[in-house]
């Protein structure tokens, strides 16, 4: 299949299912974090297809290869975001699998795509 669209990467794919798995995973965050840590968990993850779709329709590989670079510290983050969530006694309850498993997938991806931009 030719790629003619960053909707067409399946790291962007990907990258959209953490978006809605952390979305439904803070509506359930007790209320004096959903202005907090599920807001700054909703940033990271909305910045990692969006910096993917970014980089997609820039000019020049070096550019792309730029905003794939910003994606990895937006994974960074919310893999922090998600070990704070999982050191608090408040959250001793929630599943973070779903979103744990999407960025173990996302991550090996990128490390791909950034090589490809980079050659």
């Amino acid at each position: 299949m030719k790629i003619q669209s960053h909707k067409d990467l399946i790291v962007w794919k990907k990258s959209m299912d953490l978006v809605t798995k952390t979305y439904e995973l803070t509506t359930f965050f007790p209320n004096d974090e959903k202005y907090v840590l599920a807001q700054q968990m909703k940033r990271a993850a909305i910045s990692i297809p969006s910096n993917i779709a970014e980089g997609y329709r820039r000019k020049y590989k070096k550019e792309y290869a730029r905003f794939i670079s910003i994606v990895f510290g937006s994974v960074a983050e919310l893999e922090t975001q998600v070990e704070i969530c999982k050191n608090l006694p408040k959250f001793s309850g929630y599943n973070f699998e779903k979103i744990e498993n999407l960025l173990s997938e996302i991550l090996p991806m990128l490390n791909v795509l950034l090589k490809k931009l980079q050659s």
